[in-house]
C-alpha cells in the first residue's frame, strides 16, 4: 500500500490532501458545535451555512500559503509553522464573519473553537502521514548510533528522519555536559555505556560525526568501537554535503588514514612550491595512482604549464578531464597539455622536451605489479629500465633542471624482476650524477637527479584495501598470501607530497627514503577491516564467525618483508619523514655495457639471460622462481 501511494501522480496526492482537509474541516466544525452546545449536534437552519463556508474560506488560504506544495514524507518544523499560520489566518476571517453576521443559532465562540480543533486535526494528520510515508512504522534495516552530538551529529540526525532503512537509537559524546540530554528526543550517552547500549538496542552501525576531533582521539574511538559487533562508518565531507553532491545518508567506510593508524605530517608549502611555481613541469605516468596524485599536488603549487604524459589513452583522458575541471574553478590559470606517449620512445621523448622545455620531470611511469612483470620480464625491463634511460637522455639534452625518479622499496635486495628493474633505474641516475654523461648534441648543462624510494600506497588500484573491501562485501573469504607477510603503507596524497618535497631538497644523485612508519602485517590489516565492518573472523577458535581468512601462498617474486635501505644509517633531512641515503653503485663505464647486454636479451625475450644479467647488476637480487 505504501509503495503504491508513493507512485501516485502529484495531482492525485494533492487532491487526496485537499479532500482530507475538507473532511477534517467539517469534523472540526461538528466538534466545535457539539462542545459549545454540550450535546451531540446535528446542523439545522443557518448552521448549514457555516458548515459550507468553512471549507470555501479555508481552501484558497491553504493553497496560497503552500500547504499542498509540501511533500508529506519530508515535512518538518517549517511545514508545521506554515500550517499554523494558514489555520490562524482562516480562523481570524471565520471569527470576523461570525461576529459580523450574527446568525441565529450560530454561537460566536465556534469561530474560535473550530480553528483550534482544525489545527489539531490537520497537524495530527500531517504527522501520521509523515510517519507512514517515511516508513517509520516499518522495521528499519540499520539501527544506528551517532558518535558526536555536535552540529554535524544533529544535522545527520535531521537528514536521517526521512530515511526508511535507518533508525537512530542514540547519540554518544565525550562531553560530560551533553550526556543525559536529548537532541530531538534522542538521548545522548557516555562512551562507557557503548557496550550495553549496542547490546540492548541491537545496534548495527555507528556513524562518526566528528569533523573537528584530533586524529589521535579519532583513532582511540575507532579502537574502542572495533571491539564491538558494529559496522563503523563516517560521513561525507562537509564540503560535499554543502555542495549538494551527496546527502547525509551517503555514509562511507572509514577513511584509509583510519586504517593506517597514523596521521600524516603537514607538508612544508615552501618545499612543495620550490621547483614548481610558475614552472613548466612534466609528469610521466600521469594517469597512474602516484602520477595522478603528483599532478593534483603540482597543480596546487601553480605551475605555468603541466605536461601530462601517459601511454594509456583512458588514464590520460581521465586525469586531464579532472584537472581541467580544477583549473576552470581556480583563479590562477595553468595550461594543461595531455601527451599520449610511451617513455621507451626516445625520439618522441626528445621532441616533447624540445617543444615544451620542462624545468622539472617527475618520472612515475613504470610497470609495478610484481606477478605481472614476473610473467613479462622483457616488457618490464624495457619500460622500467630503458624507459627511464630514454627520459633521462631527453632531460639532459634539453636543459631539464630537476629530474625525480619515483622508486620502490622492492628495489632493495629484490626477489622479483620488477624490484630489480627499478633498482637498475636508480643505478642509472646514480651513475650519471656521480660520473657525468658522454657529451650529447645540444647538451645544455647538468640536470639535478634524485630518487625517492617508498613502500606501498593505500587505496591504489593494486592495493589490498579495495580488494579486501570487495571480498568482505561478497561474504568472504579474504585472501592473504602468507600469515607473516608485512608491508609498509602510506596514503597516496602523503606519498606524493613527500616526493615533491624530497625533490626540492635534492643536491644531485640523492636517494631519498620516505619514513613509512612501522610495517603492518597484512593478516592484521584484514582482521581489522573485518572488525570495522561489524563482522567477525571465522577461524578455528570462532567457527561461527562471518568472514574466513584464507592463505594462498606467496606469489612469484613476492617477499615476506620489504626494506627501504640497502646500507645502514640513513641521514636526516629538514623534513621529519624524509631521510637521505648514500648507497654504493657502479660507475657509468661499468654499467653501460651491461645495459646494452640487457637490452639485447630483452629484445629477443631471453628470460634466463635477463635473470643472469640482473643478478650481475643488482646487489642482493635473488630470483625466487615460480611459487
Amino acid at each position: 500500500m505504501l509503495m503504491h501511494a508513493l507512485t501516485w501522480p502529484r495531482a492525485i496526492k494533492r487532491l487526496v490532501a485537499v479532500a482530507l482537509d475538507a473532511g477534517l474541516g467539517l469534523l472540526a466544525m461538528w466538534l466545535a458545535f457539539s462542545l459549545r452546545l454540550d450535546t451531540l449536534h446535528w446542523p439545522e437552519g443557518l448552521q448549514w451555512r457555516v458548515y459550507l463556508l468553512g471549507p470555501v474560506m479555508a481552501f484558497p488560504i491553504f493553497v496560497h500559503m503552500g500547504l499542498y506544495r509540501a511533500i508529506f514524507r519530508y515535512n518538518g518544523i517549517a511545514a508545521l509553522l506554515t500550517t499554523g499560520r494558514a489555520v490562524a489566518t482562516y480562523g481570524a476571517l471565520l471569527l470576523a464573519l461570525l461576529l459580523a453576521a450574527k446568525w441565529e443559532g450560530v454561537p460566536r465562540s465556534v469561530g474560535m473553537l473550530q480553528p483550534l480543533i482544525l489545527l489539531l486535526l490537520i497537524g495530527t494528520s500531517r504527522a501520521l502521514g509523515w510517519f507512514w510515508l517515511s516508513g517509520r512504522m516499518y522495521q528499519a534495516r540499520y539501527r544506528l548510533l551517532i558518535y558526536g552530538a555536535g552540529v554535524a551529529g544533529a544535522q545527520t540526525a535531521a537528514g536521517l528522519a526521512s530515511a526508511r532503512q535507518y533508525r537512530l537509537r542514540g547519540f554518544v559524546d565525550d562531553d560530560p555536559r551533553k550526556i543525559g540530554s536529548s537532541i530531538n528526543g534522542i538521548r545522548v550517552h557516555a562512551p562507557k555505556a557503548l557496550p550495553a547500549l549496542v547490546q540492548r538496542e541491537d545496534i548495527t552501525d555507528v556513524l562518526l560525526a566528528l569533523p573537528s576531533v584530533s586524529q589521535e582521539r579519532r583513532r582511540d574511538i575507532i579502537k574502542q568501537l572495533s571491539e564491538l559487533p558494529v559496522r563503523i562508518r563516517t560521513l561525507p565531507s562537509l564540503t560535499d554535503l554543502a555542495s549538494g553532491r551527496v546527502s547525509v545518508t551517503d555514509f562511507q567506510d572509514l577513511d584509509i588514514i583510519d586504517l593506517l593508524g597514523r596521521a600524516p605530517v603537514a607538508p612544508d608549502q615552501g618545499l612543495l612550491e620550490r621547483n614548481l611555481r610558475g614552472a613548466v613541469v612534466l609528469v610521466t605516468g600521469a594517469g597512474g595512482s602516484i602520477g595522478s596524485e603528483l599532478c593534483r599536488q603540482i597543480l596546487n603549487a601553480r605551475p605555468s604549464r603541466l605536461l601530462l604524459l601517459d601511454h594509456s589513452e583512458y588514464a590520460l583522458y581521465s586525469i586531464h578531464q579532472e584537472l581541467q575541471a580544477s583549473v576552470a574553478t581556480s583563479q590562477e590559470g595553468c595550461t594543461l597539455v595531455p601527451l599520449l606517449a610511451n617513455v621507451t620512445d626516445e625520439a618522441h621523448m626528445a621532441r616533447i622536451c624540445r617543444a615544451h622545455r620542462p624545468a622539472s620531470i617527475y618520472h612515475a611511469a613504470a610497470y609495478k605489479h610484481v606477478p605481472m612483470v614476473e610473467a613479462n620480464a622483457a616488457e618490464g625491463i624495457f619500460n622500467n629500465v630503458f624507459g627511464t634511460l630514454s627520459v633521462v637522455r631527453a632531460a639532459m639534452a634539453h636543459g631539464v633542471r630537476h629530474f625525480v625518479l619515483v622508486s620502490t622499496d622492492k628495489a632493495v635486495r629484490p626477489t622479483n624482476v620488477m624490484g630489480a628493474s627499478k633498482r637498475i633505474a636508480e643505478l642509472i641516475l646514480q651513475a650519471i650524477a656521480a660520473h657525468g654523461w658522454p657529451p650529447l648534441d645540444g647538451d645544455q648543462g647538468p640536470t639535478r637527479f634524485s630518487m625517492v624510494r617508498f613502500g606501498n600506497v593505500l587505496g591504489s588500484s593494486g592495493s589490498v584495501i579495495p580488494l579486501f573491501r570487495r571480498q568482505i562485501a561478497a561474504g568472504g573469504p579474504v585472501t592473504v598470501t602468507h600469515p607473516e607477510v608485512t608491508r609498509y603503507f602510506m596514503t597516496i596524497p602523503e606519498a606524493a607530497q613527500l616526493v615533491l618535497q624530497a625533490g626540492a631538497m635534492a643536491e644531485g644523485g640523492d636517494l631519498f627514503l620516505l619514513d613509512m612508519g612501522e610495517p603492518i602485517r597484512i593478516v592484521d590489516l584484514a582482521r581489522r577491516m573485518v572488525a570495522l565492518s561489524g563482522l567477525t573472523v571465522r577461524d578455528a577458535g570462532h567457527p561461527a564467525g562471518d568472514i574466513a581468512i584464507e592463505f594462498t601462498g606467496l606469489r612469484p617474486g613476492e617477499k615476506l618483508y620489504e626494506e627501504l635501505l640497502i646500507g645502514d644509517d640513513p641521514l636526516p633531512t629538514a623534513h621529519p619523514r624524509i631521510l637521505r641515503a648514500r648507497e654504493e653503485h657502479a660507475p657509468w663505464d661499468v654499467l653501460q655495457p651491461r645495459l646494452e647486454a640487457l637490452r639485447d636479451a630483452a629484445l629477443v625475450g631471453d628470460t634466463p639471460a635477463i635473470t643472469a644479467l640482473l643478478q650481475q647488476m643488482v646487489r642482493g637480487y635473488q630470483p625466487t622462481g615460480p611459487a
